[in-house]
């Protein structure tokens, strides 16, 4: 297994890695504190470091890129900071435009207000919709959940977001009494939603991507609705059973923020993880993963594991 590591003045990690296809190569995105990376490749492996794709004056910490094509443009929606602020909360989700799958994505303007995260921007029937976490410090399990709005345009929200999924599971815990004595937080983060007819999949990573347990899950909803916000999404196999689809095993720890591609009749799950064991709180590990998926009805399958959840048979680092 290799990781994908950038040749030369790259970056050495992939966070939160984006995968999309376009005129028969394969794009890959990711976090980086100075803009947003971009890798590629004619096939499923040896993607070579392309760059910063986008970069803003001004920004920083430039946080789970996705990309969509309307049209003839290709639309990034991201979330950053500015360079002066310290607090992570302050992240906003933006949007920018580029002619080109490697850019240069050009900012245009703030989507979203101040705490908002990990966007997935979709098309369902003749609408665009935008999946991405907040925050709520009042709820029963306080912490970050996933909301959906509608967008007007690319550039627009309609502003009448509704919470999809929301943390159930003390596996989702951040950290314990994180803002307030006796209050644990939760996160449900990373949306990346799907469909195959009339069943549709919103994945998720649970907890904390610094912790060993960090893991992918997915909530299913099933029906044939105009507005996907009509949608009730229960985790699988339920709200209150903790079974995650990828987490930690003995190769790799921190498993989490996912996307999906298709190539060759088959569907396959791109993630990041690191390296069991190499947690260093001064230095990013995390790396992009592959691994193949089998989707049947509401049941969404790893093809070869074990109890133990080993998953090095079918996975390889992208490299």
């Amino acid at each position: 297994m290799k990781k994908l590591i950038a040749n030369g003045r790259g970056p050495v990690s992939q966070p939160d890695p984006f995968i999309t296809e376009e005129g028969g190569f394969y794009f890959i995105y990711s976090t980086h504190s100075d803009g947003v990376a971009c890798f590629s490749s004619p096939t499923l492996s040896d993607f070579q470091y392309r760059g910063l794709v986008l970069e803003v004056p001004g920004q920083k910490e430039f946080w789970a890129p996705s990309v969509i094509k309307i049209g003839k443009k290709f639309y990034m929606y991201y979330s950053s900071l500015p360079e002066e602020e310290t607090d992570v909360h302050q992240q906003r989700i933006k949007v920018a435009v580029a002619d080109d799958p490697l850019g240069p994505f050009v900012y245009q303007c703030d989507l979203l207000p101040p705490f908002s995260i990990d966007p997935h921007v979709v098309r369902h029937k003749d609408s665009l919709y935008i999946f991405y976490s907040v925050n709520d410090y009042e709820a029963e399990r306080a912490g970050t959940y996933i909301a959906l709005d509608r967008m007007v345009d690319p550039f627009h929200v309609e502003g009448k977001p509704v919470g999809i999924l929301r943390p159930t599971l003390d596996e989702e815990i951040f950290a314990r009494e994180r803002f307030k004595k006796g209050q644990d937080w939760h996160t449900i983060e990373g949306a990346f939603y799907f469909n195959r007819g009339k069943h549709h999949y919103l994945m998720y990573s649970g907890g904390s991507y610094q912790n060993d347990s960090y893991f992918i899950g997915y909530g299913h909803a099933y029906g044939n609705v105009a507005d996907l916000r009509e949608l009730q999404f229960r985790k699988y196999p339920d709200d209150h059973t903790y079974s995650p689809l990828v987490s930690k095993n003995d190769a790799f720890e921190g498993a989490g923020h996912n996307s999906l591609i298709e190539a060759n009749g088959e569907c396959y799950l791109v993630f990041h993880a690191r390296d069991r064991g190499s947690y260093d709180p001064a230095l990013d590990t995390r790396s992009a993963r592959i691994m193949k998926l089998k989707i049947d009805g509401e049941r969404i399958e790893v093809p070869v594991r074990s109890e133990s959840n080993q998953q090095q048979k079918i996975m390889r680092k992208l490299g």
